[in-house]
């Protein structure tokens, strides 16, 4: 193999063994997942769908679609699934190029509240430039709970969340909405499917449940499933799922009552509509995956991630952090670092052998320079680590953000980049944060990557 490639090849996966991935749309998959997306189903061109196929040769490429495409539909319980879609955004287009005309109305989440870029973000992507994207958000929520000092008191998160479903229920009235997708990529808190199901049946429109994040909560149960709300849901299969990288669109009971010609509609906008032929290697590793999600272990690790995740979130609180819905239900925590910058922050967590991501929070304009960092635990929940370790981690957390709380993003936007290089630079040699990056890696090293 190439000496550059095996090099870089190398350095990272040091790097992902000697350091605690903490972003939550990250995970480790099996290594059974591993070797099919590297095997020789990579070589094969396989256009169009099961039995009507455009290239000769596929037969246990048919084969090996239809078994993904009949654990998808066991697994979560719906009778039609797409396992073609490249990723998520392209999953995600699709069904809104499948179910939508040109400038249709669409309802979704913004950004800052937790929602994601497909789900309508305006000016730069598909779904907000082809659509009429009309957003709602969670900011007055969240504002307004900064002065109840009784919620902030309390210990546990919002079990009532922080979307005001009879604001979008007028939102979605009076632009005569076609359809309201929503999923929960920075959302720590559960998403009331039975609330937004009575919404999209009132105004007569389609339900897109996005559980990208959640997919693996979901299938071990300890997520609530919206199958029985939405007419389509869509999933990446690499998140919780611990799959390859790759998306699925499923199409529910209730989706074919409403338009039997749905399943048909979104297949024929993932082929030929966005794309060509299927990454075989990936559908192969996809249908794996699948297999593992329906075991007892699966569903005793997807357990695990929210209890780790809880117990992480308590810690955090009990160091004084500021946690958007006050904790977590899911598998991921995010946290309000109001004057310190989401860049500085994760930044120096790197420093210190902690990977998370910068991250928007409700209210923040600049998703560039945000004001939050996002963590989750279904990559430190699949090395094996449990109670003594979230404990741990998070004391390391709080340490980090102690060492950089001076720290201030300049105003003027101009500079915020060579003060961020600066600050880098500075913090690469901070005694305490490489003491912190040994520790890590000790402990990395007494929980290993799978």
């Amino acid at each position: 193999m190439d000496i550059n490639i095996t090099q870089l090849l190398a350095s990272e996966e040091k790097r992902q063994k000697e350091t605690i991935t903490l972003i939550p749309s990250e995970n480790y998959a099996s290594s059974s997942v591993q070797r099919l997306v590297g095997s020789v189903l990579g070589n094969k061109y396989s256009e169009g769908y099961t039995n009507r196929r455009y290239y000769q040769g596929n037969k246990y490429i048919d084969s090996i679609e239809q078994l993904a495409m009949t654990r998808a539909k066991n697994l979560f319980g719906v009778p039609h699934a797409n396992t073609q879609p490249y990723s998520g955004s392209p999953a995600n287009s699709a069904v809104l190029m499948g179910l939508c005309e040109y400038k249709d109305t669409i309802v979704g989440m913004n950004l800052s509240s937790g929602g994601h870029l497909t789900h309508g973000h305006p000016g730069i992507t598909f779904s907000g430039k082809f659509f009429n994207s009309v957003q709602f958000g969670i900011e007055e929520q969240y504002k307004k709970l900064q002065s109840d000092s009784v919620y902030l008191k309390t210990g546990e998160p919002l079990r009532e969340g922080l979307i005001d479903y009879d604001m979008v229920s007028k939102i979605v009235e009076a632009n005569n909405a076609k359809l309201i997708i929503i999923g929960s990529t920075a959302y720590p808190l559960i998403l009331n499917w039975q609330k937004f199901s009575k919404i999209a049946d009132r105004f007569g429109c389609y339900l897109v449940a996005d559980i990208s994040h959640v997919a693996g909560l979901i299938a071990a149960g300890v997520y609530p499933s919206p199958v029985k709300y939405a007419h389509v849901v869509t999933t990446t299969t690499h998140k919780t799922l611990r799959g390859p990288r790759g998306a699925m669109i499923m199409v529910t009971a209730k989706g074919l009552v409403k338009d039997p010609e749905m399943g048909t509609k979104i297949d024929r906008a993932v082929f030929p509509g966005l794309q060509g032929g299927p990454h075989d290697n990936t559908t192969a590793a996809i249908a794996q995956c699948l297999e593992e999600a329906a075991t007892p272990e699966f569903k005793k690790y997807g357990k695990k991630v929210v209890e780790n995740a809880k117990l992480l979130a308590d810690e955090l609180l009990a160091g004084e952090l500021k946690l958007v819905g006050n904790g977590t239900e899911s598998h991921l925590i995010l946290v309000d670092l109001q004057k310190i910058s989401g860049n500085v922050a994760a930044e120096a967590l790197e420093i210190a052998g902690i990977v998370v991501n910068r991250n928007s929070i409700p209210g923040d304009k600049f998703p560039f320079y945000p004001s939050g960092i996002r963590l989750g635990t279904p990559a430190a929940t699949t090395r094996g680590m449990g109670k003594r370790e979230m404990k741990q981690i998070a004391g390391w957390i709080l340490e980090v953000l102690e060492i950089v709380k001076e720290e201030r993003l300049p105003e003027e936007s101009k500079k915020r980049s060579d003060f961020i290089k600066s600050f880098v630079r500075r913090a690469s040699v901070n005694k305490r944060l490489l003491t912190i990056a040994k520790e890590v890696r000790t402990l990395c090293k007494k929980n290993p990557v799978p």
